[in-house]
């Protein structure tokens, strides 16, 4: 179901500190590919200011010609990171096809499909246009978190959007995840705003807010989060930490997420190594040894609140041409869990992704941590949740009876905390 304007599409980027974008170079679909090269005007910049960056090396280095793929890939990582996932796949379905679209499959569109017709404020520093010299943003005006909602559950039920509703959710369509969300701007700031879905069996919203600001607590660099209420529905805002407003305009900051730099596809996922990724991290991000033990953190603490949906997309570095470095964490998500025994998205030591404090244990090395050191992080998480889980769960309003839920059963649950 390929429109026959989708062979071909303009990648423009925006420089660093730069609030408005150049065109980059052209993808072109080619036989189940999606192939990239740079612009002549791009690749001639060496000397503007700011000068041309690589979208990301080594997957697309600045150098003429059709870039060949990475093996296995059928298109650039860099390039998918910047695609919509599930959630703004249906949009655009509801979008193009309305109630024929309520049950069909996203792999009916072609990639360069969900490029060109999602949002263009998308998470990093691209975005995809049909023309090579113009750039036209596909944008929708600010509207209230009613609408926001209301369009949420349209597109859950296959119900085609009115014109109005339609553009509430389209502007957030460009970013990832499964789960209802939009973009919004409030007071200066840039928000991902996510919703409660239908099948929710608990208040995964309040899940969500109350491992974030743990989190936070605890120490680790996550992302702000604020917890608000809309038409009776919880609504949990991320501050987004990819722009920064610059003279009334913003800028934009490049990223790639881990299974981009660990060089697999949503196909290969299921390889994705917090071993490996813990060896790129020594060998090219800025703060090396800091890094280790932040991610070693997160590791752990995604084990101790019980978020299992740590895959690699949910990880991601800041890339300005030259280095990488680590984003804020996002996405803390205790996922709904009947028994004990419990496994993370990524690998943890070897062949070993098992939700347990000693699977962290075995890999410690990996992370240049003794094994003291990972029991003392292990202690201050654990600690920290114990200390602040009241409060928090106050800050959320959270009902007695998810609070009970939850304790021992997604937060510290015994099985977890093994070592």
């Amino acid at each position: 179901m390929t429109s026959n304007g989708d062979r071909e599409a303009f990648v423009w980027i925006w420089l660093p500190d730069a609030t408005t974008p150049v065109v980059a170079g052209r993808l072109e679909a080619d036989n189940g590919t999606v192939l990239f090269n740079y612009g002549k005007s791009y690749l001639e910049r060496v000397n503007d200011r700011p000068p041309a960056i690589s979208i990301y090396e080594p997957e697309l280095p600045l150098r003429a010609g059709a870039l060949p793929l990475p093996e296995g890939l059928t298109m650039p990582g860099s390039i998918r990171d910047a695609a919509p996932d599930a959630w703004g796949r249906r949009v655009i379905i509801n979008k193009k096809l309305g109630l024929e679209g309520a049950d069909t499959d996203t792999s009916e569109l072609d990639e360069l499909t969900y490029l060109l017709e999602s949002g263009s404020d998308r998470i990093g520093a691209l975005d995809f246009q049909r023309s090579p010299t113009e750039y036209v943003p596909r944008a929708a005006n600010n509207v209230s978190m009613g609408e926001l909602i209301e369009s949420a559950e349209r597109v859950e039920k296959g119900v085609p959007l009115t014109p109005e509703l339609d553009q509430a959710l389209f502007h957030g369509s460009s970013i990832g995840g499964a789960r209802p969300k939009a973009l919004i701007q409030d007071q200066g700031k840039k928000y991902v705003a996510k919703f409660s879905s239908s099948t929710d069996l608990y208040s995964v919203v309040k899940a969500e807010f109350i491992a974030m600001r743990l989190a936070q607590l605890a120490g680790l660099n996550v992302a702000r989060v604020k917890l608000v209420n809309a038409a009776n529905k919880d609504v949990l805002l991320i501050e987004r930490f990819d722009r920064e407003q610059e003279e009334g305009n913003w800028s934009r900051r490049a990223m790639v997420s881990a299974l981009t730099l660990l060089g697999l596809d949503d196909m290969m996922a299921r390889y994705a190594s917090y071993e490996t990724l813990a060896e790129i991290i020594r060998h090219r991000f800025t703060e090396p040894k800091d890094t280790l033990k932040e991610l070693f953190s997160r590791l752990a603490f995604n084990i101790l609140c019980g978020n299992t949906d740590d895959h690699a997309r949910n990880h991601a570095a800041f890339w300005n041409g030259k280095e990488l470095t680590l984003t804020p964490a996002y996405d803390i998500c205790p996922q709904g869990r009947t028994g004990n025994e419990a496994s993370q998205a990524m690998l943890i030591s070897g062949s070993n992704n098992m939700s347990q404090l000693k699977s962290c244990l075995e890999a410690a090395n990996h992370f240049l941590l003794s094994a003291d050191d990972a029991r003392a992080i292990f202690g201050h998480l654990t600690e920290s949740i114990e200390t602040h889980w009241n409060s928090v769960c106050e800050e959320a309003e959270l009902s007695e009876v998810d609070r009970r839920l939850f304790w021992g059963r997604q937060f510290l649950n015994p099985y977890s905390t093994e070592q």
